[in-house]
């Protein structure tokens, strides 16, 4: 554990070299009220990393500063092997801000064993971040040429359908991004998505008639 901790503290040591202050407290000022933010772009965060191993012990004690950046790294410095559903899991229900669920899903649950196995129920879960988590996975695996069987297909558009006429902007975004990879994968499917969007449109509130548009917009290229 020692060991660890003199990793971190060498790792907080750079961090300092690169912190921008203009960027932090423009973060601040938009409520991202960490411990500490030194502002750093996730670029040269993924310069830093690259100067260490992977490790499940110390990507773990990164998680658990209330440091974006050392956060951010734990995404990067976590093995995908050992980053299991319980440990993902413990990771959304702590997450306050979009942008570690995206690295996350980025750097470690589109590559897990487990992701078409839990994208389902994160889709379908009430937490904002379980299904903000869900529908960038969902992105992600369809993106990789995850094929949805009959039934899932059902589910997911039932899902993604529901939400985008939902409360939640953050949801909305994502849910929609997703219904645009699945559109793109073939001319059936974006003849779905076009069949759903037209009887949508017909009751559509003007909100929610900018997120059909641009679906819309996108699957043009499609059919």
């Amino acid at each position: 554990m020692n060991d660890i901790q003199e990793t971190i503290k060498d790792i907080k040591s750079k961090f300092r070299l690169f912190m921008n202050g203009v960027i932090s407290q423009s973060m601040r000022e938009k409520g991202m009220d960490y411990k500490l933010n030194f502002g750093i772009e996730y670029s040269r965060i993924k310069e830093i990393a690259a100067g260490y191993e992977k490790n499940h012990e110390l990507a773990q004690a990164l998680w658990k500063e209330n440091i974006r950046e050392c956060k951010i790294m734990a995404t990067l410095l976590q093995p995908v092997d050992s980053f299991c559903i319980e440990i993902a899991e413990i990771w959304i229900e702590d997450m306050k801000y979009p942008e570690l669920a995206e690295y996350t899903v980025m750097n470690l649950l589109q590559n897990a064993d487990y992701a078409s196995e839990v994208v389902f129920r994160w889709i379908a879960d009430e937490r904002i971040y379980f299904q903000f988590c869900g529908y960038m996975l969902m992105t992600r695996l369809l993106m990789k040429g995850m094929k949805l069987n009959e039934r899932a297909e059902a589910e997911f558009l039932d899902q993604a359908f529901t939400e985008i006429q939902g409360d939640e902007p953050m949801v909305k975004k994502a849910a929609s991004t997703a219904l645009k990879k699945f559109s793109a994968q073939s001319k059936e499917n974006a003849k779905t998505i076009g069949r759903q969007l037209g009887l949508l449109s017909k009751s559509a509130n003007p909100e929610l008639k900018l997120y059909i548009d641009e679906i819309k917009y996108d699957i043009e290229y499609c059919v």
